[in-house]
């Protein structure tokens, strides 16, 4: 059957599905998300998207869970502290890893209006309702071992090897969904300077390799739709994970 004599029905169907699947790459790719990030020598809690450090004291109250984690990825107390107009994170000791789980709600929308925090129950005519949820996970001292599948993060990004010394090294990423390798994840780069970069899909190992683009504070942002555990209230589960790294200059 030649595009000429395909039925107009099934042609609508498939310029529907079409951008359905385009609107929710674009969705996702463009998310906000949360990192971490030195702010005056103090490591802080940051949602946005580029160069949007939108209010993450108002949302604090969202975080799940905020975890440190020692050299052998053990626990050490850790909390969250309001300082004026951001989050930051103390910890009894110097941490190698910090981490961070913010359920981020319902969200739906008819057609390209605009996301309202509502379900389907809420908003029956809704075209997409997704449920949100956003992971975070910085790097802060060095690696002696891999890193491990975090509780509470059903969406991870770890290295895999080292972390390169210089910024246009191509370094290996692998996304855990639920602890193990996941293909078909979107990720880009830099969630930070180049937010609306065309994502890479994970392998089938769940490994995707970038050069390392930043001198500095590194945001890769991994995106995945799972299927939704209450259908009646919303289509899927948007996943969304960060893993953060910064890369030393030179001695000044």
């Amino acid at each position: 059957m030649t595009n000429g004599t395909m039925p107009r029905i099934l042609r609508r169907s498939i310029c529907a599905a079409t951008i359905a699947a385009t609107m929710t790459i674009s969705v996702a790719a463009n998310a906000h998300g949360i990192w971490f990030a030195q702010r005056a020598k103090q490591l802080a809690l940051i949602y946005g998207v580029g160069a949007d450090d939108l209010d993450m004291v108002r949302r604090l109250p969202q975080v799940e869970s905020i975890a440190a984690y020692d050299a052998e990825y053990r626990p050490i107390n850790s909390a969250a502290r309001i300082a004026g107009a951001i989050v930051l994170i103390d910890s009894d000791a110097q941490p190698t890893l910090v981490a961070a789980v913010m359920p981020y709600g319902v969200w739906s929308r008819v057609g390209n209006g605009d996301f309202e925090k509502k379900t389907l129950l809420e908003m029956p005519n809704a075209t997409f309702s997704t449920r949100n949820v956003k992971y975070a996970v910085t790097i802060q001292g060095p690696l002696s071992k891999p890193i491990p599948a975090l509780a509470g993060h059903t969406l991870q990004v770890v290295p895999v090897g080292d972390i390169p010394a210089t910024l246009g090294t191509p370094m290996t990423y692998r996304v855990l969904y639920n602890g193990a390798p996941l293909a078909g994840a979107r990720v880009i780069n830099d969630l930070v300077n180049d937010p609306d970069a065309k994502p890479l899909l994970s392998a089938a190992d769940g490994t995707v390799t970038l050069p390392v683009r930043n001198q500095g504070l590194n945001v890769v942002l991994a995106v995945y739709d799972g299927p939704s555990d209450n259908p009646k209230l919303y289509g899927q589960v948007e996943h969304s994970a960060t893993l953060a790294f910064t890369l030393p200059h030179l001695p000044e």
